[in-house]
């Protein structure tokens, strides 16, 4: 009798231990899923407020391109950082005139090449991409000798056909038989659909921009803008860039891209870039949105890095 109530009470022990080791997991696993939708909340509360803290910067970049341009605190066109501290937030915003970049609808074909070789690009496949390009703006459903019609991506089983009409937008170009997703990442921060001219502006285009320019070396490139960054502390008149020869386009245009990076607490990161078209001569309305975007930081260190590999001129 003493032998069976002590196995039974050992019996009854194992099972107490096991439905308190159950519970002591449901209790922890309920934890670990409060702590980690808390987290969650939590984030998504940060980046809301970063949102909003980037779009009131823009707010702020617009009041300074209104200004008069020329006088010593006012804001330059040249991509450059202005840093401040807002409710607590670390804010950067900048602004960059849009001839600072290539338009995929008017560069010269020549450039929109060197575009895509400074993106890694070998020459055959660079030519075709720009044939394929050439193929998607036009109004026509006739096929270049390298590029791509609708019976091309339909035999390359894509869904889209060439719009025949000029890129409503950068985003667009993926839609383009041939254009790698890396080589889109690479570029998207150096072209435009909004300045309108064959060329870029030497004055404000950045390192990367200029180094799509064909014939040009990063020698002539670096030597340049030490020579424009030495010219705006002096406050003296921009160089000229030769090397760029026809590639080179002096003329601002009325579209800015406006970016701000806000840097928030545990490590959060927030860039949103606007794109506004500055209609002064319209009182009631002297700007005009024309889009909005996420950044991605992998996007700029890409970019920044250049090709993976070194690309023959």
């Amino acid at each position: 009798m003493r032998t069976s109530a002590g196995r039974e009470r050992g019996i009854a022990l194992v099972l107490v231990i096991w439905v308190v080791t159950l519970l002591l997991v449901i209790a922890g696993s309920f934890l670990y899923a409060m702590r980690t939708d808390a987290r969650a909340a939590r984030n998504a509360a940060l980046i809301a407020r970063g949102d909003a803290i980037a779009q009131a910067a823009v707010a702020r970049a617009l009041l300074e391109l209104f200004k008069p341009q020329g006088g010593p605190s006012v804001w330059k066109r040249d991509g450059a950082p202005r840093e401040w501290s807002f409710d607590g937030a670390a804010v950067a915003v900048s602004f960059a005139d849009e001839s600072a970049k290539i338009d995929i609808n008017t560069a010269n074909n020549e450039l929109l090449k060197g575009l895509f070789r400074f993106a890694g690009m070998g020459e055959d496949e660079a030519a075709k991409l720009l044939d394929a390009v050439l193929d998607w703006r036009d109004q026509d459903s006739l096929k270049r000798p390298n590029g791509a019609e609708e019976p091309d991506y339909a035999q390359a089983g894509l869904m889209g056909r060439p719009a025949n009409h000029p890129f409503l937008s950068t985003e667009e170009l993926q839609l383009v038989l041939g254009m790698r997703p890396e080589v889109f990442q690479r570029i998207a921060p150096m072209i435009t659909v909004y300045s309108r001219q064959a060329g870029v502006n030497p004055h404000l285009a950045q390192r990367s921009v200029l180094l799509a320019v064909p014939a040009v070396t990063p020698e002539q490139v670096d030597a340049f803008l030490a020579e424009r960054e030495s010219a705006r502390l002096e406050q003296r008149v921009p160089p000229i860039f030769s090397a760029a020869g026809s590639y080179a386009s002096y003329a601002q245009v009325a579209a800015v891209t406006i970016r701000a990076d806000v840097s928030l607490d545990e490590g959060i990161h927030v860039s949103r870039e606007a794109v506004a078209m500055l209609t002064p001569q319209y009182p009631r309305r002297p700007q005009a949105f024309l889009a909005w975007r996420e950044v991605s930081r992998d996007r700029d260190a890409k970019t920044a890095a250049g090709p993976e590999q070194p690309v023959g001129r």
